[in-house]
């Protein structure tokens, strides 16, 4: 593809071909899934593993999935610094946090008389530091309030780690590139350096097949309808289609152009395509779903305010970010985040993202370590 300032100025393409005729699920997908069937007798052995997790966390596969996922943020890390990010250290309070979390309530605590939220993403903290340095990288706690029907979806946590990357003057194009080679490079990391810990765990890591396949949000709507899983184009994909379009690829895959409304104040908007933004989604392969979320950065100061309106914020909870956005002016940035929960799962074929950690902690499930 040809770039020029973001615009994609190659012959138009065909739309990409999905990998598999059918979905292919990995065993450990399905094996969730039949879990879940029983929602009573599944809460109940959930609540068993996460009241008692320091037994299970001395079993040797979890032992060996917390050395893998060790293995998974030092490739992380060696990859980036090579590329020359600057890894800062995230806040985790402050007067505002990430409010397009989908769904899931904010955290907040009494901060000298002041409210003040727990970070669920540090994305609007993440964008001035990248007009400090550059290029730079948080690997960050978050804590989200998530529904408490979550726990049945195998991919949601209450706490987690993310790692958000952000760059200063770069297009959500170049932060695809970027997110592609981080995932190859770590993926490729674990298989040479964690054969024998993959192999105690049964795990075949596929080798990826590049480049990862790219298709417009419309596109990949278009797909699940055909295959009988229903999804409005004004809404990004519902988990079962996410779920299907994964498992019908065998290397990840975007999907780009979301419809504006799916996604937080901070994506832009497509000035010459009202209506869409400027953003994206890498899903895992073997119906694992998402892996990375991503985007340009909405710069321009009266639509950053236009835009949390929209939302049904008041943008006066957002004065020092919008006051930035100002002296900043032009404040261009992109990136995206990736989860080291659901980076693990994958890497290590687990049923669910509460096998992903240490302590992990479910919507609902208190109390526990």
């Amino acid at each position: 593809m040809h770039y020029v300032l973001g615009i994609d100025l190659s012959p138009a393409q065909p739309r990409p071909m999905v990998d598999l005729k059918e979905p292919r699920y990995h065993p450990a997908v399905l094996e969730f899934e039949k879990l879940v069937k029983d929602k009573e007798r599944y809460k109940q052995a959930v609540e068993e593993f996460l009241r008692y997790s320091w037994r299970w966390a001395r079993d040797e596969k979890y032992q060996t999935v917390f050395k893998i996922q060790a293995g998974i943020l030092r490739g992380i890390r060696e990859f980036l610094d090579s590329r020359g990010f600057v890894e800062v250290l995230a806040p985790v309070i402050g007067p505002v946090t990430d409010p397009g979390i989908r769904g899931a309530r904010q955290a907040s605590i009494d901060f000298y008389g002041v409210e003040y939220k727990v970070m669920s993403s540090a994305i609007l903290y993440k964008q001035y530091m990248a007009s400090a340095l550059g290029k730079i990288y948080f690997v960050s706690p978050n804590v989200r309030l998530e529904p408490v029907e979550s726990i049945y979806t195998g991919r949601h946590l209450v706490e987690f780690y993310q790692v958000d990357i952000e760059m200063y003057k770069a297009t959500y194009y170049d932060a695809m590139a970027l997110a592609e080679d981080l995932v190859y490079h770590v993926a490729k990391y674990v298989r040479e350096e964690y054969w024998r810990e993959l192999e105690a765990l049964g795990r075949e890591l596929p080798e990826f097949k590049r480049p990862f396949k790219r298709y417009a949000h419309a596109e990949a709507v278009k797909i699940v309808n055909e295959y009988g899983c229903v999804n409005s184009p004004r809404e990004e994909l519902r988990w079962e289609c996410e779920k299907l379009f994964s498992a019908l690829h065998t290397s990840p895959v975007f999907i780009y152009d979301y419809p504006k409304g799916s996604r937080g104040f901070y994506d832009r908007e497509d000035p010459e395509r009202p209506g869409v933004l400027r953003d994206f989604d890498m899903l895992y392969p073997e119906g694992f779903g998402e892996a990375i979320s991503g985007a340009e950065r909405e710069y321009e100061p009266d639509r950053l305010i236009e835009r949390i309106k929209e939302g049904g914020e008041d943008p006066a909870k957002y004065g020092w970010f919008l006051q930035m956005a100002k002296e900043l002016y032009p404040l261009q940035t992109a990136g995206f985040g990736i989860g080291v929960e659901r980076f693990t799962r994958y890497i290590c074929g687990l049923r669910a993202v509460w096998e992903a950690r240490p302590f992990p902690k479910l919507a609902g499930i208190a109390p526990t370590p």
